[in-house]
């Protein structure tokens, strides 16, 4: 199923500054709180789907790259495999604390007071180099990622043997300290975060002596990417989990992969067109010749007709990139320049004298010779 507009699921326009982004998220927030919903699924993914469009849309950057390349440039092209949605609540409650202001709604006997803390692992960034011809058609790439991995002697949980730890007196294995208010909203519950557990709700008593408590060492990973057909360079995709990893068995952290297009040796990019430049002899222009061009995949043939004018553009159709948003594939517009030779023998300075004087030479230019401003005015709107 396709995403909503970010912009949308807020009910903001593009314009919208980041206090009435705040504004907007925390309307939408209460209105499909869970607890103000029970048992409604319906209102627990409108919830989510406001929390995504709030932290996409929140940060200055994956704002400038949604609003260039929608949910692709974000991570959430459909097929791609990376992330951008799959947000779960214990993700949205921890990360969007200051939003919520830690309530929860009384009257129908729960609250969030017994939602422990969740830690999760800090994302890592990767650059990922790639030629045209990965671009064009995805690829695969393996890469190994120094980071943080969970201990393999205490499996995480930061005790030794795996299980010396006992509950926190303190919040009673709740993770937090709670009080009750009454307000305008009805009666809600603020939390704060327990100082003797720091909102684990459970105290090591014997710390493994690998990790020191942490549940987490230095290590390595290789890690797959399949990568899209149609990247762009600059772009940044998410690879949800594969960060590092959370202390005492938290979430892990996410990759975030940097694309970087290797420049082609011939062809420039345009979007998803190709541009080619060909230099022809001032005679192939006057006769005709067939040339061959480079492609993404290798070599095309392109016959040129005699009498072709400098600055004339054949289109190859569909022999650019796909689009990363499944709009379709550019083609390769192949630009014709006429090579003017700059030194003469005698012999054909002789022969050119002649060429001048005779009338087939002096430029004749008809309706179908279209001028530079015609043909850049054709390219930029086909």
């Amino acid at each position: 199923m396709s995403k909503r507009d970010y912009y949308e699921v807020l009910g903001v326009d593009k314009n919208a500054t980041a206090e009435q982004l705040k504004k907007a998220y925390r309307k939408k927030a209460i209105q499909y709180h869970p607890d103000k919903n029970p048992g409604d699924a319906n209102a627990e993914e409108k919830f989510k789907e406001a929390a995504e469009a709030y932290e996409v849309l929140n940060n200055p950057d994956k704002r400038a790259r949604y609003d260039q390349y929608g949910h692709a440039g974000v991570g959430g092209a459909a097929g791609s495999g990376f992330g951008g949605g799959g947000m779960n609540m214990e993700d949205i409650f921890s990360q969007f604390g200051d939003i919520f202001g830690g309530f929860g709604f009384g009257g129908s006997g729960q609250s969030r007071g017994g939602r422990r803390r969740v830690n999760r692992g800090s994302n890592l960034r990767v650059r990922v180099k790639l030629n045209l011809k990965e671009i064009a058609h995805g690829t695969e790439k393996k890469i190994k990622v120094n980071k943080y991995i969970s201990c393999d002697s205490c499996h995480g949980s930061g005790a030794e043997g795996g299980g010396s730890y006992t509950t926190c007196s303190t919040c009673h294995g709740t993770g937090h300290i709670t009080r009750v208010q009454q307000t305008f909203l009805g009666q809600m519950q603020t939390q704060s975060v327990c100082p003797s557990c720091g909102g684990e709700g459970k105290i090591i008593t014997n710390k493994c002596k690998k990790c020191a408590g942490n549940g987490i060492v230095k290590g390595e990973e290789v890690i797959t990417i399949n990568i899209p057909a149609g990247v762009e360079d600059g772009m940044q995709l998410s690879v949800s989990g594969k960060g590092n990893a959370a202390a005492r068995g938290g979430i892990n952290g996410d990759l975030i992969v940097v694309i970087e297009e290797i420049p082609h040796n011939d062809l420039k990019r345009d979007g998803t067109n190709l541009l080619y430049d060909h230099y022809i002899s001032f005679p192939d222009a006057v006769l005709g010749t067939t040339i061959e061009i480079p492609t993404v995949d290798g070599k095309a043939k392109v016959k040129i007709p005699a009498g072709t004018q400098g600055g004339k553009v054949f289109r190859l159709r569909g022999k650019g990139l796909p689009s990363v948003e499944f709009h379709g594939v550019g083609d390769l517009l192949v630009n014709i320049n006429i090579w003017t030779p700059q030194k003469l023998s005698n012999e054909e300075i002789a022969i050119m004298e002649r060429f001048k004087n005779s009338p087939n030479f002096d430029p004749k230019p008809t309706s179908k010779d279209k001028s530079f401003f015609d043909r850049m005015r054709d390219y930029f709107h086909n």
